[in-house]
C-alpha cells in the first residue's frame, strides 16, 4: 500500500522531492523514481497545493505525528493535478496520457466502511502525503492507485485541478448543512477551505455570509462579492438557517453552536491545533444537526463537475505559484512579492520553473 518507492522493480534516474526531516526541517533531495506497482500508475506532477496541515508537519503540531500515524521524514503534498506517465499491472490502458487528480484516503477496501462507502475513514487507512507513510505531491512524480484517481476535464486546467481536493472537502461540508435556495448560510473562516465552502453555497442559491478575522482576507473575500464579510465584532444579528466552521480557531466551534437557529445544522470543517469544546446541552436544546466532515472524498466528482461548469471558480484563491526550492520557505509562511491576495500558494515541481503571481480572474471566470 505504501506506494512506489522501493521493492516494486528496476529504478532508473531519481527524481527531486521536497522532504521534511523534522519540525521546520526540510529541503529538495533526489529519491528514488516512483515505480507504479499492480493497481498503481505513475502521474508526472504539474500543481500542488500547499494547505494548513502541510504546515502543521512542518511546525510539528500535526496529531498524526504524536499519535503514531505519521513520522519524520515524510514526503507532503495532498493536492495535485498532473499526467499519467506510466501504468502497473491490471491497469485500464487508457489511463495512459489522462489528465487526473486524486483522492488523499486510501482505504482497505475489504473493512465494512470502505465496502459502504465510507473509505475516507477507514481504521486502515493511508492518506498520500498525510498518513501511514504514503509519499506525497510535493515531488516530480508520485505513485498512486488507479482507483483513486478522478479524471480533469480539458477546461479544468493544472490550477483548478489541484484545487479539486481542498474544493471536495467544501462541497461537501455544502451539501451537509442541507441548504435550500434563499437559505442563510454564515461561513466562519475567509481562507481556502472558507472562501471555497462560500462559492459552493452561493452555487446553490443561498445567502453566503462570511466571519474572517483579518482585514487582508477580509477584503479579498468582499472583492468576491458576498451577501456580507464580517468581522466577528459587526456580525449582524441574523437568522442563520446553517454555521459552517471552516477555521481553526478553538472558540468558534462553540459560537457557531451559538449562532445557528434551532433546528438546523452546524457543519465542522476546520481544525484547531488544541481541543475545542461544545456545549452538548445546548445542541439538544436547540434541537440542532451537527456534522463532522473529514477529507473530499465523496465530493471530488462534484467539485470537479462545478468547475467544468463554471459555476465555481477556484482560481483567484490561488496568490502565486512557486518551484519545488521554496516549498520551506512557503510552509514556512513567506509568500513572493508578486503574489496576489488569495490564501493559496502552489507548487509547480517540475524542473526550471520560476515562481509566478497567478493572473487575476473574476469569480465568475
Amino acid at each position: 500500500m505504501l506506494g512506489g518507492d522501493a521493492g516494486l522493480g528496476e529504478q532508473s534516474a531519481p527524481v527531486k522531492a521536497f522532504v521534511v526531516s523534522g519540525p521546520a526541517e526540510g529541503a529538495v533531495q533526489d529519491v528514488p523514481d516512483p515505480v507504479a506497482a499492480p493497481g498503481q500508475v505513475v502521474v508526472d506532477i504539474h500543481r500542488v497545493g500547499v494547505c494548513g496541515t502541510d504546515v502543521e508537519f512542518w511546525t510539528g503540531e500535526m496529531a498524526y505525528l504524536h499519535q503514531g500515524h505519521a513520522a519524520y521524514p515524510l514526503r507532503l503534498g495532498h493536492e495535485w493535478s498532473g499526467v499519467v506517465s506510466a501504468l502497473g499491472g491490471g491497469v485500464d490502458p487508457a489511463w495512459l496520457g489522462r489528465r487526473v487528480t486524486g483522492d488523499t484516503m486510501i482505504g482497505c477496501g475489504l473493512c465494512r466502511r470502505c465496502l459502504s462507502g465510507h473509505h475516507n475513514v477507514c481504521e486502515e487507512r493511508v492518506e498520500i502525503g498525510i498518513r501511514g507513510g504514503f509519499p506525497g505531491a510535493l515531488a516530480e512524480q508520485l505513485a498512486v492507485p488507479a482507483s483513486a484517481l478522478i479524471e480533469l476535464p480539458g477546461n479544468v486546467d493544472d490550477t483548478a485541478g489541484a484545487m479539486v481536493e481542498p474544493g471536495g472537502n467544501a462541497l461537501r461540508s455544502v451539501r451537509a448543512a442541507s441548504l435550500a435556495p434563499g437559505d442563510r448560510v454564515l461561513v466562519l473562516g475567509t481562507g481556502t477551505m472558507g472562501l471555497l465552502a462560500a462559492e459552493f453555497a452561493r452555487a446553490d442559491g443561498a445567502e453566503v455570509h462570511l466571519m474572517g478575522r483579518s482585514p487582508g482576507t477580509i477584503e479579498f473575500a468582499r472583492g468576491l462579492g458576498f451577501a456580507g464579510v464580517w468581522q466577528r465584532a459587526a456580525l449582524p444579528q441574523l437568522a442563520w438557517d446553517a454555521v459552517i466552521d471552516a477555521s481553526n480557531a478553538v472558540e468558534l466551534p462553540a459560537l457557531a453552536l451559538e449562532l445557528v437557529e434551532p433546528g438546523k445544522r452546524v457543519v465542522y470543517l476546520g481544525l484547531a491545533g488544541t481541543p475545542s469544546l461544545i456545549d452538548t446541552r445546548t445542541v439538544a436544546l436547540k434541537d440542532v444537526t451537527a456534522v463532522g466532515i473529514l477529507a473530499a472524498s465523496q465530493g471530488l466528482a462534484g467539485a470537479v463537475e462545478h468547475y467544468a461548469a463554471g459555476s465555481v471558480n477556484p482560481r483567484p484563491l490561488v496568490a502565486a505559484t512557486v518551484g519545488l526550492d521554496r516549498v520551506g520557505d512557503v510552509l514556512s509562511g513567506w509568500r513572493p512579492e508578486t503574489a496576489s491576495a488569495g490564501p493559496k500558494v502552489h507548487v509547480d515541481p517540475r524542473p526550471s520553473i520560476e515562481q509566478k503571481a497567478e493572473p487575476q480572474m473574476s469569480a465568475a471566470a
